[in-house]
């Protein structure tokens, strides 16, 4: 189901991490890295992960909407659907300005999509990409980006497009290039770890 989502529980958390998983993804896949990141930093924190709405069509996995061709209209009911997710989500206890979105691959293409509209503390984008004529606000969260110069899923230009966007409209950001393939390098870990001690050290 839709609104299905995988919790580390903690009761007196104060700030949130919610992950977006890749297409032909679960769920559980981010859940490590998001223990990892979550244990490295002194603050109480929610993990959540979210499992995209669409099933995959080798059968295997979610997508959050049809890759190949590109649906960019269902690519849009999938934002405004994950928007909506989030708020209500807000609305239990902890606040979008104390919560970190973090994707990779389709789901890094959705936190942009969805949370550089939202009062979020930050976005992590990892091997991400661009939706078809997204509009940019004139203000976004603190945002980080990474992808691999070897990637042969998501070609690196589209991160590096992307930031030539960002550094046009002057949207502050950090970026980190490596040698790696379509995946979160363990190098990654502790640029994202530093990233997020940033963003709920601002949005205490």
């Amino acid at each position: 189901m839709q609104e299905e989502v995988f919790w580390f529980p903690s009761e007196k958390a104060e700030y949130r991490l919610v992950l977006l998983h890749g297409w032909g993804a679960e769920a559980e896949d981010l859940m490590p890295l998001g223990r990892l990141l979550i244990e490295g930093i002194d603050k109480n924190i929610q993990l959540v992960s979210f499992r995209a709405p669409i099933d995959h069509p080798e059968g295997i996995g979610r997508q959050w909407y049809s890759l190949f061709p590109p649906d960019w209209i269902e690519a849009e009911k999938s934002v405004l659907d994950l928007k909506l997710r989030l708020e209500n989500l807000a609305k239990l206890d902890i606040p979008l300005e104390k919560t970190v979105l973090l994707g990779f691959s389709q789901g890094a293409a959705m936190a942009i999509a969805s949370g550089f509209k939202l009062p979020l503390a930050g976005i992590v984008a990892c091997s991400g990409y661009v939706h078809k004529n997204f509009t940019f606000p004139k203000k976004v969260p603190p945002v980080f980006l990474s992808h691999g110069n070897n990637d042969s899923v998501v070609p690196v230009n589209a991160t590096k497009e992307l930031v030539k966007v960002f550094d046009q409209n002057s949207i502050i950001h950090q970026r980190v290039f490596f040698d790696g393939g379509h995946e979160i390098s363990q190098e990654i870990y502790i640029e994202i770890e530093k990233f997020m001690k940033k963003c709920f050290l601002v949005n205490k």
